[in-house]
């Protein structure tokens, strides 16, 4: 029989992601997905955004913190699968013509399980190349 496991996660506090270019990765996540700076960049080159109830934390990956991490990321070898964002409230219609408008590729929209179960998602790549994905409830 398995023990109780004294981890009991929620939801996910944050994510961290590399980038070759912290400016243009900002100006992505901010004006396209519409996080808000909430701390940084400052001296050590982290950006933290604020996603809803979480944080996504962009590193210059020549900055001092970036640098621990090893080479830098490239689109041949993204640092990552993908990170997933909950949408409220899922207009297809609007969020396809905001990406259009700022001329971001997005896949076809179809239903895929996430913590939110079941609900329409779609992935689209920032500016390093890493895949995100939107995704909305049903």
């Amino acid at each position: 029989m398995r023990q109780p496991n004294p981890i009991n996660i929620r939801r996910i506090d944050h994510v961290v992601i590399r980038a070759n270019d912290l400016d243009r990765m900002l100006d992505f996540y901010c004006d396209v997905l519409g996080c808000r700076l909430e701390r940084g960049p400052g001296d050590i080159g982290l950006a933290q955004l604020r996603a809803g109830c979480s944080l996504i934390d962009i590193v210059a990956a020549d900055g001092p913190i970036g640098r621990s991490g090893g080479a830098a990321p490239d689109h041949a070898a993204p640092n990552m699968d993908h990170v997933c964002l909950l949408v409220e409230p899922w207009d297809r219609a609007d969020i396809e013509a905001h990406l259009a408008a700022h001329g971001v590729e997005s896949g076809d929209v179809e239903a895929r399980y996430g913590a939110t179960g079941q609900g329409p998602s779609l992935y689209l790549k920032d500016p390093e190349g890493n895949t995100v994905e939107l995704k909305g409830r049903t």
